[in-house]
C-alpha cells in the first residue's frame, strides 16, 4: 500500500502543526492538507478525497459532528476524531463514535495540547488501521450506518426471548460474561447489550478501550438502551446478577471477595498496562472470582488485548465466543484468540447475545 494521505481538521494552527509533525513521524503516513474549520474540511476532502481524516469537535463555523456526518453520509473515508479529553468532550466525541467514526484519540493536555507526542503512536496506527478499513467498502459502509432504532432492538429482543428454554431459580449459581471490545465498539455493542434481557443469570462485565472521562457518558448511554441495569464500575460495588458493569476508563477492574465474603469490585492502576482498562486483566481476575462458570467474549478491535484471557477461560473449562470476521470493523483481537485456540465458538455480533443467553440461563 503506498502512503496514506491525511487531512488534518483543526480550529487551533498550532494543533495543526503539531498533528502534521507528529504524523509524519511515521513513514506509512502523509498529510496532504489541513483545514481550519468543518465546512473547510468538508470542501478539502470532497476535492482530494484522503485516505482517512483527524477531526477536532469543537471548530468554528461548521463543528466537527457536522462535518463528519457529511462526510460519513458520502462514505468518501473513515474519520479518527482528535478531541478534548473533558467530561464535555467526552459526550460529544461519544456521539461522534456512535455516528461512525473510526475511533477516538484524546488531546492528552486539552483542547489545544503541546504533548501531543504523548499519543504519537496510539494515533498513527489509529489512522493506518482506519485507512485499510476505508479500502473496504462493505466494512466503511458498515461503520457508516446509522445506530440501530430502539423499537427494531426490542423486537429482536423479543423474538429472541421466544426461542429461549433455559431457565435457572433464582438464587442459583451465578455466572459471569467478561466481555472485551475496542475499534468499532461503540457501534458493535448494540448487537449484543440491548439484548439481553434483565433475569439474565449472570453479571457482566465490559472492558471499552476509552480514554479516562469517556466511561461514565459511555455507561449512561448503554443504560438508556438495555434492560439489564448499565453502571461505569466503582471500588466496592457488590457483583449482582442482571447488571453490566462497564470498567472505569484509566483502571483496571477486578472481581474480590470482601471481608463479608461478598463479591465486590476493585479498581486499580497497577500493573501499567498499554490499555487502562485492559481486557486481558479483566477476564483473569474473573476467572479467578468464577471458574468455569465464566463466559468470555472478544469482540472487534485493533491489537491482541484478551486474547490470553480467552485462552485461559477455555481451558479452565468456561466456554468463549469470538465475532466473527464479517461484523468486526477490524478484526484483530478476536482473530488473536481464534489463532491461540481461545475461541469455542466464532459468531456474527447480531448473534452473540443469543449464544450468552443459552450459555448461562435466565432466572426465574
Amino acid at each position: 500500500m503506498n502512503e496514506i494521505r491525511v487531512i488534518v481538521a483543526d480550529d487551533s494552527a498550532l494543533m495543526r502543526r503539531t498533528l502534521k509533525k507528529i504524523i509524519e513521524m511515521d513513514s506509512r503516513l502523509v498529510v496532504i492538507e489541513t483545514a481550519r474549520d468543518g465546512e473547510d474540511a468538508v470542501n478539502k476532502v470532497k476535492e482530494l478525497k484522503p485516505d482517512v481524516v483527524t477531526m477536532d469537535i469543537n471548530m468554528p463555523k461548521m463543528d466537527g459532528l457536522t462535518a463528519l456526518q457529511i462526510i460519513i453520509e458520502e462514505d468518501i473515508c473513515p474519520i479518527v476524531v482528535v478531541s478534548s479529553l473533558s467530561q464535555r468532550g467526552a459526550l460529544t466525541t461519544y456521539e461522534a463514535l456512535e455516528l461512525g467514526a473510526f475511533a477516538c484519540v484524546g488531546k492528552p493536555g486539552g483542547t489545544v495540547s503541546t504533548n501531543m507526542a504523548d499519543v504519537q503512536k496510539e494515533l498513527c496506527d489509529v489512522l493506518y488501521e482506519a485507512a485499510l478499513i476505508g479500502h473496504n467498502g462493505e466494512k466503511l459502509k458498515r461503520l457508516s450506518n446509522k445506530m440501530k432504532t430502539i423499537k427494531k432492538i426490542r423486537k429482536e429482543e423479543e423474538v429472541l426471548l421466544n426461542e429461549i428454554e433455559v431457565k435457572v431459580k433464582k438464587g442459583g449459581i451465578l455466572k459471569a460474561v467478561a466481555l472485551g471490545i475496542s475499534t468499532g465498539g461503540p457501534k458493535n455493542i448494540y448487537d449484543v447489550l440491548p439484548l439481553l434481557p434483565k433475569n439474565l443469570n449472570a453479571a457482566i462485565f465490559v472492558v471499552q478501550h476509552m480514554p479516562p472521562n469517556f466511561t461514565e457518558s459511555y455507561a449512561k448511554r448503554l443504560n438508556k438502551y438495555c434492560d439489564m441495569e448499565v453502571v461505569e464500575a466503582k471500588n466496592g460495588m457488590l457483583v449482582e446478577r442482571g447488571v453490566i458493569y462497564i470498567g472505569k476508563g484509566g483502571y483496571h477492574i477486578r472481581t474480590r471477595k470482601n471481608f463479608n465474603n461478598d463479591l465486590v469490585i476493585r479498581l486499580s492502576r497497577v500493573p501499567k498496562h498499554m490499555f487502562m482498562p485492559s481486557v486481558g486483566i479483566m477476564m483473569e481476575s474473573i476467572l479467578d472470582s468464577f471458574g468455569e462458570n465464566t463466559l468470555g467474549v472478544l469482540m472487534t478491535g485493533m491489537g491482541d488485548d484478551g486474547a490470553n484471557g480467552m485462552v485461559k477461560i477455555k481451558q479452565a473449562g468456561g466456554y468463549t465466543i469470538a465475532e466473527a470476521e464479517e461484523t468486526c470493523i477490524v478484526f484483530g483481537m478476536p482473530q488473536e484468540a481464534i489463532k491461540r485456540g481461545g475461541a469455542d465458538i466464532v459468531l456474527p455480533s447480531y448473534k452473540i447475545a443469543k449464544e450468552i443467553i443459552n450459555k448461562v440461563g435466565l432466572y426465574k
